[in-house]
């Protein structure tokens, strides 16, 4: 029985091989005729996915079948020689087809074209230009309102065209079929990469290192934080949004990991060319005259970052949202520094001399100016602040951070103001520079976005400073000229006739010392229309009444004294024609009138 059954394996095993040597056979014969056709492929120029479709078709189920003796080949060892035959013609295949698939992503590419996307008009959003360190800057705006609302969706444009996107799919499908996917990826990735360079070109953004941005001048950095602005919404709302979404469409089904890598490694260099910028910036020299375009970029990666976290949602784009923040983190370091180094620039601006005119001081318009374009960043600046306990720590005022920091500010020019005043050898004028500047502080909160931040106690309290400095101003020119005015020593001692020799003297000195007062005070400055009527009635009240009450009570005492009219030499007219000349800045010569 034992032979029989050693017999009976004997012919068994002569039947299995005589059978595996016949598929053999027949698998041979069979991948040679794949391999001559896919040699015949990959030796016509031309690329077969722009031939007929069926030929496409027909490459293909080649490339399948080849695939299919490979997995059937793999199973024995007896097969080790038929098996290196077939895996090189599969590699055949797999180049060609790589080659097919880069030549479809190149020919099908479509440019980005920012002339025609939604954020086309993104640059009037940004703040006007604020590109001087000059302290007699007037004009400063903050920003315009950015647009909200939008999502990245709204802005997806094809990146490839869709009639290609089919194909690209079942190329990548085979590939990865095949274990070919990394060879498929990789190719992706260099072509991707390609335009991704050529849409950073078209949004004009350049590579430059740290070192190079940090040897800009600041007109040319200013240019390029524009740019950088603008281009990184759309690279990162348009292009990445689309680049993802195409990213989806290829290999979405095949492999989610490897399709948020590709889409990594294409995206990374890139990301990183924008945050180069931010980081040079950051290491940069805090100049007051950059805090607007750099909480333009924070401002800008800020509002982006939920989108990059978006795109980015797993570990291995855990990186690019990571140095993101970073960027921030220091941007805002650079924004709380840069504030500092505003408030610095206000103590150490001195000088020896007084302001002509006592008008309103170039500081005071580029501070004012300066805090109310802040004043479109408020929230956040109020943000940063609050971050770094960088308010001035008043507790229970019910203050912003904000809002202290900009009081400390108001506070700084004021102590500035005032030592400027002291160069100032006359007191009048002293009080009328600190009328005119207070003026100015106060009506440039009143009609801004400062009002609600500085309150209306802020307010409240200042024009009460400026309508002080009015009413020492006042006393301190008028007062003197009106004493010549009071009845006090008029008359001779015991006799109720005014003494013509004191009426005489009193009136010349009134005439001496209005004439002075005009002569100084023609080239004084009130800029303020309102406030200048004001102060005009103001002295026109007190000065006119007074001259007529005087005028009335002894003019005529004088009647037949000879050169009556060197002591009368004004009627009350002149005076007030005299008044209305005041504060114009203007150097004008005093005549009485012919009467």
């Amino acid at each position: 029985m034992a032979d029989c059954a050693s017999v009976v394996g004997v012919e068994v095993s002569k039947q299995k091989l005589l059978t595996e040597e016949g598929e053999m056979s027949e698998s041979e014969a069979r991948l040679g005729v794949l391999h001559e056709k896919i040699v015949n492929w990959d030796s016509d120029q031309s690329m077969i996915w722009d031939r007929d479709p069926d030929e496409t078709s027909e490459f293909l189920q080649v490339v399948n079948e080849v695939q299919q003796l490979v997995d059937k080949l793999t199973t024995s060892p007896v097969y080790n020689k038929l098996l290196c035959y077939a895996d090189s013609t599969l590699q055949m295949a797999m180049a060609r087809l790589e080659e097919e698939f880069v030549h479809l992503l190149r020919q099908y590419r479509q440019p980005l074209e920012p002339d025609h996307m939604s954020f086309r008009s993104m640059e009037e959003e940004l703040s006007e230009d604020f590109s001087s360190s000059s302290f007699e800057e007037e004009a400063i705006q903050g920003k315009s309102h950015h647009e909200s609302g939008r999502r990245s969706e709204d802005f997806l444009v094809d990146l490839i065209h869709p009639d290609a996107v089919c194909d690209l799919r079942c190329i990548a499908e085979t590939m990865f079929s095949a274990k070919y996917d990394r060879e498929c990826c990789q190719a992706y990735i260099s072509v991707r990469m390609d335009a991704l360079d050529e849409c950073l070109s078209v949004l004009r953004i350049e590579k430059l290192s740290i070192e190079e941005v940090l040897q800009l001048e600041w007109s040319s950095l200013n240019s390029m934080i524009k740019r950088w602005n603008r281009a990184l919404k759309v690279f990162v709302r348009v292009y990445l949004s689309s680049e993802s979404r195409l990213c989806d469409l290829i290999f979405g089904e095949l492999s989610v990991s490897l399709r948020q890598s590709c889409f990594v490694e294409i995206s990374k260099s890139s990301i990183m060319q924008f945050l180069n910028l931010g980081e040079a910036i950051a290491v940069g020299p805090l100049k007051p005259e950059k805090l607007f375009r750099i909480l333009d970029m924070y401002e800008g990666l800020a509002d982006l970052l939920t989108d990059i976290e978006s795109l980015f949602p797993n570990e291995s784009g855990s990186f690019i949202v990571n140095e993101c923040n970073e960027i921030l983190l220091r941007l805002g370091e650079y924004v709380r520094g840069t504030f500092s180094a505003f408030k610095n620039a206000i103590l150490r601006n001195t000088s020896t001399t007084g302001f002509a005119g006592g008008g309103v001081h170039p500081l005071t318009k580029y501070v004012m100016n300066y805090i109310k374009a802040l004043a479109d960043y408020r929230v956040t600046m109020n943000a940063l602040f609050h971050e770094q306990n960088y308010s001035l720590q008043e507790e229970g005022n019910g203050l912003s951070p904000v809002a202290s920091n900009l009081q400390s500010v108001t506070s700084i020019l004021e102590s500035n103001l005032n030592d400027r005043s002291m160069l100032y050898v006359d007191t009048a004028l002293q009080c009328l520079f600190l009328m005119n500047n207070i003026c100015y502080m106060v009506q440039k909160v009143k009609d801004s976005d400062l009002q609600p931040i500085l309150g209306d106690d802020w307010i409240r309290l200042h024009i009460r400073k400026f309508t002080q400095h009015a009413m020492n101003y006042e006393r301190a020119s008028w007062n003197p000229v009106l004493l010549f005015l009071k009845d006090e020593g008029i008359h001779n001692h015991g006799s109720s006739t005014p003494s013509k020799t004191v009426l005489k003297e009193r009136f010349k000195n009134f005439n001496q010392a209005f004439e002075e007062v005009y002569r100084t005070q023609m080239v004084w400055s009130v800029p303020n229309v309102g406030l200048r009527e004001d102060l005009r009635i103001s002295i026109s009240l007190k000065v006119l009444q007074a001259y007529r009450t005087f005028i009335g009570r002894y003019a005529s005492h004088l009647d037949g004294v000879r050169n009556r009219e060197h002591y009368i030499k004004y009627c009350p007219e002149d005076l007030e024609s005299a008044l209305l000349d005041l504060f114009e800045g203007t150097p004008k010569v005093m005549h009485p009138r012919r009467r």
